[in-house]
């Protein structure tokens, strides 16, 4: 019997990060199933750091990042582009990841060539179109699209069945982040050569700060950034490391009012190896991203949202985040209660809502079983429990 042929797409960093597991994981199983990984370079530069950092080499590369392009253009760019490699390479499966153009724009290239879609992390919503954007609009998009919905957390597994999505389509399988984190974390680093390799990390109770979503700028990453300038004045030990994105829109605000400043170190953009260690020597995570959202709880450090709503409210249930928004106020206020008070700080560390490591062996297994044609895909008692 011929081997199904399974299709990895990947077009961003956080794409890449959470796909990997899965890549190694399938190869694993070479003798049930091929693969072909599939890049669109949404992102290009981010993209390859991850992709170099796991040693992963696509097998087509679409190098579809144009500067300044729209996501109308960027839209129709993967729908021609994609059309054409599926057409190629004749997957039976194509998995995409998340939440990005690439995932949805992929996803209706298979569905108009009749290939059916593995969804990788489904099932987040915040209920909100332009919050997170356009994310939010391409998970609900590609969920109409999927056949196969693998949901990071019980949670997800539940908006997805409030949706009408059939149960049998639905398994939970902890998500993929953990595991790339623990693989990344046994490996020894050290800071040598990097933007912060001569940051003195441990004289300091160091708070880490990324705020670029096209949500938060404007006035809101003005206020963001006077409360840093504020909370360092009021506390002598505090350092705040701020990789500032490449976004001209963000440089231009933070520069504005952070430049300068004693203690608030301004760097570039860091690669993901650097930036999960520097995450690990911390003391307080304050960020409007998503992936941080997980990457904090898995490193048990007291995570504030950046945002009036999330997607991932999993940490937030679990008492493991908060969400501030981005009054300047506010964002004083809360980080100065975890400063002042150690109490208020250990209660915001606990187990991880968000997977156990076994994520991307329990996708590659179930992979494996839909090849086969073996039901249930994933047993109920195999499922992350969260």
């Amino acid at each position: 019997m011929r081997k199904k042929k399974i299709a990895l797409i990947m077009g961003t960093r956080p794409e890449a990060i959470k796909m990997a597991p899965i890549v190694f994981a399938l190869k694993q199983r070479s003798n049930d199933i091929d693969i072909v990984v599939i890049a669109t370079a949404q992102h290009r530069q981010m993209l390859d750091q991850v992709l170099s950092l796991f040693n992963i080499v696509p097998d087509v590369d679409l190098n579809l990042m144009r500067p300044n392009q729209s996501l109308n253009d960027l839209t129709c760019s993967v729908l021609q582009l994609m059309q054409k490699t599926l057409e190629d390479v004749k997957p039976d499966l194509l998995m995409v990841q998340g939440d990005t153009t690439t995932v949805f724009a992929a996803s209706v290239a298979a569905c108009y060539l009749k290939i059916p879609v593995a969804h990788v992390e489904a099932g987040l919503r915040s209920h909100d179109l332009h919050n997170p954007f356009p994310e939010e609009a391409n998970r609900r998009l590609t969920s109409t699209l999927t056949q196969i919905h693998l949901a990071p957390t019980p949670l997800a597994k539940q908006k997805l069945l409030n949706e009408g999505i059939k149960e049998e389509d639905v398994f939970v399988t902890g998500n993929t982040v953990v595991d790339a984190m623990s693989t990344l974390l046994d490996a020894p680093f050290s800071f040598q050569g990097s933007p912060i390799e001569n940051l003195p990390l441990d004289q300091h109770r160091v708070i880490l700060v990324t705020s670029h979503r096209r949500e938060s700028l404007g006035e809101d990453l003005k206020n963001t950034c006077l409360a840093l300038k504020e909370i360092v004045k009021r506390f002598p030990d505090v350092l705040i490391v701020y990789p500032v994105h490449l976004n001209p829109n963000v440089r231009e605000t933070v520069m504005e009012i952070l430049s300068g400043i004693d203690r608030v170190v301004l760097t570039e953009p860091l690669d993901y190896l650097c930036f999960l260690n520097l995450m690990r020597n911390v003391h307080i995570i304050v960020t409007d991203s998503g992936g941080v959202q997980e990457e904090a709880p898995t490193l048990k450090k007291p995570l504030l949202v950046l945002r009036k709503l999330t997607e991932r409210p999993e940490a937030f249930n679990a008492g493991l985040s908060k969400i501030i928004g981005t009054s300047t106020d506010k964002i004083v206020k809360e980080v100065s209660v975890l400063l002042h008070d150690d109490k208020a700080y250990q209660a915001m560390i606990g187990s991880n809502p968000f997977g156990d490591g076994k994520a991307s062996e329990r996708i590659a297994e179930l992979i494996c079983r839909w090849a086969n044609n073996q039901t249930p895909l994933l047993p109920s008692e195999n499922e992350f429990q969260g």
